[in-house]
């Protein structure tokens, strides 16, 4: 394990490589050269990321083929449910490891991405636990196209987590984890074999440093349909190294439509009325808190998307009430937690979770959550209520575009007062594609319109010129607005659904060199800071999203 003053020092001469990185055989750097990456795809690091992507590319593999063999099976009628060969996880008796004291309340935590201005506010805002992420598309599935192992793309997340893990680990551990640590979310998990390749992940971590076995700690987010039914399974899993799952519910629902994507019975209303009150939604909350509580770790609730309105007090006053009442609900459920994506909004969060639990942690012991127990898979798979109409169209192609043109750009996305993610444009994406798919009438406008291509291109024309007026001509002209229509139109229209709106995006951004070959934004210092070193010296712990970074323009 190279030393903090050693990974600073620039590559030998002598050994670097054809773009001026010093790598081991078999791994190919296909960026620009910078001796700030430098610093941080050190030789030593390369190498263990090679291990990783070596020991478990294979499982990676198998486990993404056993996802589209799933997609198969509910194109063709199929519906997702609990496993019968896995009934002896969900009924036995055991519990994970105790949460380890740094993040053993985690009743308010910040979430954003890697920019000054929002690190800096998040480490101030007065959250228990501040969760970063250096990209918006997470999980398994993505490639990191700037780093080739053996000839092939590396595996984003291993990336992300070998990186940060190896500069990190040990300075993390003294100053942050009270030794344990360093701490992950994991995304877009669909199946416990999944949770077994990170646990492995991990284990060959702990061993590589000389670490005791469960010290790296993870929350898996649950937002993905299959995974609601796979909650057991990936704890015990990762029964070691847990503390705990997350109701990631935007994305949950972007995944309940793209698992139907087929099933013209199962249409979503417009998205503004899919929330914690359908049936569907609050069973998953209620079932995610009992589980984990059964199991000894804790249930983190949903995000706070909305930003304080300074130029309308009255407006952002009921924007706080609404937040208000949503953390309400969450801490009366039994949740021990929750996130929030803007500093503007802790105070009040921070006062709805102590009035209700008091000096306690967390209510891993003081709600059960028992009645949860008697919920089905058809209450998890309740068809959602409610209509469709033309300003939902609109909403979801207008935001949409928006969103896809700030992940263009690298830049975030605060959209109508909301902090909007990748979740977002992909529920308005797949919305979209499935009421072109099947003709959807608007029911809920009186006029019986149903959805056509025609249609559709009407509404982009006339949403664009709207964003136009909004941004202004000059942001309009300068922003990447023209491009992220064309993407986001083209997979709205494309016959068969692309299983990430991200994806194709990343291709518009990845640059490759020399020139000849096709690459990325590049890491601004800030994200290397993250990578390099204890940063986190004045916030209470951090959690890593493990999702890729993308690195090396």
């Amino acid at each position: 394990m190279v030393g903090f003053e050693t990974f600073l020092e620039a590559p030998s001469k002598e050994t670097k490589g054809v773009m001026g990185y010093d790598v081991p055989e078999g791994v190919d750097i296909r960026g620009r050269y910078d001796p700030d990456f430098a610093r941080i795809l050190t030789k030593d690091a390369l190498q263990f990321v090679a291990g990783l992507q070596r020991e478990f590319r294979s499982h990676i593999k198998y486990a993404m083929e056993c996802r589209k063999e799933a997609k198969m099976r509910y194109n063709n009628g199929a519906l997702p449910g609990f496993d019968p060969a896995t009934k002896y996880v969900r009924e036995g008796e055991w519990v994970c490891a105790a949460p380890p004291p740094a993040v053993a309340d985690r009743r308010v935590e910040i979430t954003g991405p890697v920019e000054r201005k929002m690190v800096i506010n998040a480490l101030n805002s007065g959250a228990k636990v501040f969760m970063l992420s250096f990209s918006s598309a997470p999980g398994w599935h993505l490639p990191e196209a700037h780093i080739f192992i053996d000839g092939e793309p590396a595996t984003g997340c291993l990336v992300d987590f070998g990186l940060y893990f190896f500069h990190n680990w040990s300075a993390f551990r003294k100053s942050q984890g009270e030794g344990f640590g360093p701490f992950f979310y994991l995304p877009k998990m669909e199946h416990s074999r999944e949770a077994r390749i990170w646990n492995s992940v991990f284990e060959r971590a702990e061993r590589m440093a000389g670490i005791e076995k469960g010290s790296i700690r993870a929350t898996v987010l649950i937002e993905t349909l299959p995974a609601v039914f796979q909650m057991d399974e990936i704890l015990y899993e990762l029964r070691d190294h847990s503390v705990g799952l997350n109701c990631g519910r935007w994305d949950y629902i972007f995944s309940y439509v793209k698992t139907f994507q087929a099933h013209p019975d199962r249409l979503l209303p417009d998205r503004v009325l899919v929330g914690m009150s359908q049936h569907f939604m609050r069973s998953y909350s209620d079932l995610l808190i009992r589980t984990c509580h059964r199991r000894g770790v804790q249930a983190m609730g949903g995000m706070a998307a909305q930003i304080p309105i300074r130029d309308d007090p009255k407006a952002n006053e009921a924007a706080l009430d609404l937040v208000r009442k949503d953390k309400l609900r969450e801490v009366r459920a039994g949740h021990d937690g929750t996130w929030a994506a803007h500093p503007g909004l802790i105070p009040a969060i921070m006062e709805v979770f102590n009035n209700n639990m008091g000096n306690k942690a967390n209510q891993i012991q003081s709600v059960k959550r028992e009645d949860a127990a008697n919920l089905t898979e058809e209450d998890l798979l309740q068809i959602p209520r409610g209509v469709r109409t033309m300003d939902g169209l609109r909403l979801n192609t207008r935001v949409g575009i928006q969103y896809v043109a700030a992940w263009l750009t690298g830049s975030g996305s605060a959209l109508y007062n909301l902090m909007e993610d990748a979740a977002t444009a992909e529920i308005s994406r797949v919305q979209n594609w499935q009421w072109l798919k099947y003709g959807v009438e608007l029911d809920g406008d009186g006029l019986g319109v149903k959805v056509t291509r025609d249609l559709f291109g009407r509404i982009v024309e006339e949403e664009m010129a709207r964003i136009e007026r909004e941004v202004g001509k000059e942001k309009f002209q300068k922003g990447m607005y023209k491009e992220a229509c064309k993407i986001f139109t083209r997979q709205c229209t494309t016959p068969v659904l692309d299983d990430f709106l991200t994806l194709d995006a990343y291709n518009h951004i990845v640059i490759h060199h020399p020139k000849d070959l096709p690459g990325s934004k590049q890491l601004d210092a800030l994200e290397i800071n993250f990578l390099l070193c204890d940063f986190y010296s004045t916030v209470s712990p951090c959690f890593l999203c493990v999702c890729s970074t993308v690195c090396c323009k």
